[in-house]
């Protein structure tokens, strides 16, 4: 399953950041705390060369926090990233952002000038609520919707540091499947791009997995069933959600269960760890070195047939 959704400004956004980097100090890049891994750009580790860099872990209060800290303990094993936990809406943990910058970045470096700070990530990740508390003003349109942002704007803190923000932007083709389905779960990607049944059913399967107490205790369940439709059609007939035959109503059970995700309704949840994403690494690289090679296979087998 891949999802390809690239919108056209993205592109545009994408060769204005290469272009940027030079003139830039350190990058911030918002990860989604409840996605680390798949809310982050793998386009920015390509071009960041020796930049110093800081992950901000956003929306931590949504997150799983045991699992946050070992994406902090992780991320922080490449040089020159430090990351920072934070939920957007909080203004005094907001600001330590700029302290950080302040660590990071001497004054011998800069010449005694501004700090310039290039912000990234993914859409609808929290960046320009991020921005708006920096700024003390509405600086950055925020909204629910995915892809608001739409060109770069300069912007002054007057506080040292100068931030360049850039519009929220997704690569042209996602490998992973599994960090499709995450980024539908947490709404990165708009709610057109993927099927409510499937998202949920993702959701389902691994909470049924990793959180299985909350299940049961939202729902009042003595058990859960094994497979995620089974679980959807329980609390289905718990919602009303029933068509006429007695059918159930996945799109409208399915809508509910992404919602109550999202809204932490279940508790602070977190749907990958820095183990899981090593073994979905390995797996991406196979299915890679797979496709190469059938489509080598079928290059040799065209001269053939020419011949």
């Amino acid at each position: 399953m891949q999802i390809q959704w690239y919108p056209g400004h993205m592109y545009k956004a994408s060769k204005e950041l290469k272009k940027a980097l030079p003139k830039v100090d350190l990058l911030i890049e918002i990860l989604d705390a409840r996605i680390p891994f798949s809310s982050e750009n793998p386009m920015l580790a390509e071009i960041r060369g020796d930049k110093p860099c800081i992950k901000v872990l956003n929306k931590s209060d949504l997150a799983d926090p045991k699992i946050t800290q070992q994406w902090q303990d992780y991320l922080e094993q490449d040089k020159g990233v430090k990351t920072l936990a934070i939920n957007g809406l909080q203004s005094n943990k907001v600001n330590t952002l700029v302290d950080l910058c302040k660590k990071m970045i001497t004054i011998s470096d800069i010449r005694d000038r501004a700090i310039h700070a290039l912000i990234m990530g993914i859409p609808n990740v929290g960046k320009s609520t991020i921005i708006n508390t920096l700024a003390g003003r509405t600086i950055a349109k925020t909204g629910n919707e995915p892809a608001v942002t739409k060109m770069q704007q300069r912007i002054d803190l007057n506080n040292g540091v100068v931030l360049l923000d850039t519009p929220g932007m997704l690569w042209p083709n996602i490998e992973n499947p599994n960090s499709g389905y995450r980024l539908a779960a947490t709404g990165a990607i708009k709610d057109t791009a993927m099927e409510y049944g499937d998202v949920a059913s993702y959701i389902a399967e691994y909470l049924i997995a990793n959180y299985p107490e909350r299940l049961k205790s939202r729902f009042q369940l003595a058990q859960l069933p094994e497979q995620d439709y089974d679980f959807l059609e329980i609390i289905g007939k718990q919602r009303g959600c029933i068509k006429a035959g007695g059918y159930l109503d996945l799109y409208r059970i399915s809508k509910i269960l992404i919602t109550e995700f999202r809204d932490a309704v279940l508790g602070p949840i977190t749907l990958e760890t820095p183990e899981m994403m090593q073994r979905e690494i390995a797996e991406v690289i196979e299915l890679r070195a797979a496709k190469a090679a059938k489509q080598a296979t079928r290059k040799a087998n065209r001269k053939k047939r020419r011949r």
